[in-house]
């Protein structure tokens, strides 16, 4: 939360010291002073959103959102207690302030957890931080930048996150003039992290478990990178866990510098039935990369120039979430970020099935589909879903050959007799020289263009029957592969559409949504359903760009000006003549260019894609001018309860309410 926000921690200690105050009785405030049942309804789906987002701005969006409630009101609540009063009052001011009205660089509309101070911090000290920092082999991911006055001059400081701490300045290091690094950042949580995490070093049930246990609390106990990068090489071993996790700063996507990362945790129980049909597909991985657009018979066992010779099988894991900390439930991840680790000691594909399961939804709203389709949509887009999800981390994740000069003179390719651009017909010019990464070279393009690669992989080999019969699905099933592929090209455009929700016209940028307050009805309307990223929102649209010019026979939107109505049309009977070539066709391009390290044509193609202009922007306000529901989550807890022989684990499930959230985080007694 504190990466969120500087009020989200005291936020979040204001709805648990309520609870106490008040012994879980939300009904007792009723009549307290002038507060009706409407203004505790309205407080407590703000402190459900507040929980499920860990922090006051909302996990898929990054947008603010304050309380439906008066200030007096407010007051009248905390009243319960002298403690409540004053935890109010620290937060109450940015609570209700808007702006900021969303996350970015610090602004006059935008704030961001990750860069803060008295001195207003600039993008100009980000970069300059960043780039002493790379010089120093000193990693962003578990930092923050404060830029502060001292003894008449200004400071950036890099807040390093750890248990250890530098207690004064004479500690700290400095890194260049006016740049100093100091230990110690979220000290107090990341003491307590270790030392469960050396309780759960007692129940390892392999070697394996105990080295990255062990490497984890290295990491969080000195804040060293390099012992978390260990840590994740030792994990990617540990094949077939029963019980599976995922820790640590991991993802950058709240950044908006796109490097420092966001602290999550998971824990999940692994599903046997459902990894035995994910390990068989996984096991039938180099039958379908033999089908991408770039192979070629013949060479490199018919996966082409363009593919790793071995593709090795990562494990691929079906599991059951059972505890979630982070401002999203994703749906599924593939680990470690680190390309290195990944070509060398392999990576993991993750689902969560229960988090899946939820977009089978009865009451899935579907703005963008034809009345008379809704109830096929809503009876096959969580298998799409599910479906897309696992080729995504698989193939889409999962493939690709960075041409590289690994050393001086050393490629992993023949120089001599390069491969042939698919694009060109010539052979290639560019590769990555010596250092370089598909990060370093791409920048803020490599995660959207990563995702949108991705996703097109799972679009473009929907159509394969013996893909989808690893799942159960043919031409006889209730639900036959090939409604299957006319929902997936329905998600196409569903999925567009909905993108524009992630793009910000006044900024024209992708990633932090327009300006407008934000609050929390009493009763929350339902809303489309939403992308998991803004990244991948980006991808999402421009992926419905690209197939509306190239095939607009095969797919279509019907906009109503005066209706105020966008609505997806498909020719069932043009999808693999026309869908499909569409799809390939750009698949191919991000593919070969992140290979090669073409990013100048990548850069001009795909943000003519993105761009958001004429039409477009129409689309956009029809889009944001619809009601928006917002996922929230209750989470059980865990209890070990007995002794010795008659030692066991507890599980309490809560109530699917507000007030059932609230009550876990209590119990959870962070």
């Amino acid at each position: 939360m504190r990466q969120v926000s500087p009020e989200s921690p005291g936020i979040y200690d204001f709805i648990i010291g309520l609870y106490r105050a008040c012994d879980g009785d939300w009904k007792s405030l009723i009549g307290r002073a002038d507060i009706t049942a409407e203004d505790l309804a309205s407080f407590l789906e703000y402190a459900g959103m507040i929980l499920s987002n860990l922090g006051n701005y909302y996990g898929e969006g990054d947008r603010k959102f304050v309380p439906d409630l008066r200030k007096d009101v407010l007051r009248d609540i905390a009243a319960i207690s002298e403690k409540t009063r004053e935890g109010l009052e620290k937060i109450i001011a940015p609570m209700l302030a808007v702006p900021p009205f969303t996350l970015g660089h610090p602004s006059g509309f935008a704030q961001s957890g990750y860069y803060l101070g008295d001195e207003s911090i600039t993008p100009g000290d980000i970069t300059r931080v960043s780039e002493v920092m790379n010089k120093g082999s000193i990693g962003p991911e578990n930092t923050r930048a404060r830029k502060v006055l001292r003894d008449g001059n200004t400071v950036l400081e890099v807040l390093q996150a750890s248990a250890e701490t530098d207690l004064s300045t004479d500690q700290s290091k400095q890194l260049a003039e006016g740049i100093i690094l100091i230990r110690g950042d979220h000290s107090a949580e990341l003491t307590r992290i270790c030392e469960a995490l050396e309780m759960a070093k007692q129940c390892a049930c392999n070697d394996t478990q105990t080295d990255f246990l062990t490497r984890y609390i290295e990491s969080f106990r000195t804040g060293s990178l390099e012992a978390f990068q260990a840590s994740q090489k030792a994990w990617v071993k540990d094949i077939s866990a029963r019980v599976e996790n995922i820790m640590g700063f991991i993802e950058s996507y709240r950044d908006p510098a796109g490097i420092r990362a966001e602290w999550e945790a998971m824990v999940g129980i692994a599903d046997a039935d459902e990894i035995r049909v994910l390990k068989r597909f996984a096991d039938s991985s180099t039958t379908f990369i033999r089908k991408l657009p770039w192979a070629v018979n013949g060479v490199n066992d018919g996966k082409g120039p363009f593919e790793k010779t071995l593709f090795e099988t990562p494990d691929f894991s079906s599991v059951h979430a059972l505890a979630v900390c982070g401002s999203v439930v994703f749906e599924a991840a593939n680990l470690p970020n680190y390309e290195y680790i990944r070509e060398t000691c392999g990576f993991k594909n993750i689902v969560l099935a229960n988090r899946l399961s939820i977009n089978n939804n009865p009451n899935l709203p579907c703005y963008w589909i034809k009345s008379s389709q809704v109830a096929f949509f809503r009876k096959t887009t969580h298998i799409v879903r599910y479906l897309t999800t696992v080729i995504h981390e698989l193939l889409g994740h999962g493939t690709g050959k960075i041409l590289s000069e690994t050393g001086p003179g050393i490629y992993n390719f023949d120089k001599e007799s390069p491969p042939i651009n698919p694009l060109t017909g010539e052979a290639i010019t560019s590769y990555y020289r010596i250092g370089q990464t598909w990060g370093s070279v791409f920048g803020k393009l490599a995660g959207t263009v990563e995702e949108c690669r991705a996703i097109l992989m799972s679009e473009y080999l929907m159509d394969d029957k013996e893909l989808l019969g690893i799942f159960g699905y043919n031409d006889s099933s209730d639900i036959t592969a090939d409604d299957l592929l006319y929902a997936t090209y329905l998600n196409i455009g569903v999925d567009g559409l909905q993108a524009l929700e992630h793009y910000n016209a006044q900024t024209q940028t992708w990633g932090q949504v327009h300006h407008q307050v934000w609050s929390i009805p009493t009763q929350h309307p339902l809303a489309s359903f939403p992308s998991p990223y803004p990244k991948r929102g980006q991808a999402h649209f421009a992926i419905l760009n690209h197939i509306l010019q190239i095939s607009p026979d095969c797919l279509t939107v019907a906009y109503s000006r005066t209706a105020r109505t966008l609505t997806v049309r498909l020719d069932r009977s043009r999808i693999r003549s026309h869908g499909k070539p569409a799809l390939g066709q750009f698949l191919t391009k991000l593919h070969i260019w992140r290979c090669t390290a073409d990013v100048d044509a990548c850069k001009n193609f795909y943000e003519s894609m993105c761009e958001v202009d004429d039409v477009y922007e129409e689309w956009r306000e029809v889009v944001v001018g619809k009601p928006k529901m917002r996922w929230k989550f209750v989470q059980p807890n865990t209890f070990v309860q007995g002794e010795g022989e008659d030692l066991n684990v507890a599980v309490k499930v809560y109530d699917e309410t507000n007030e059932g959230i609230i009550q876990s985080w209590v119990e959870r007694d962070v």
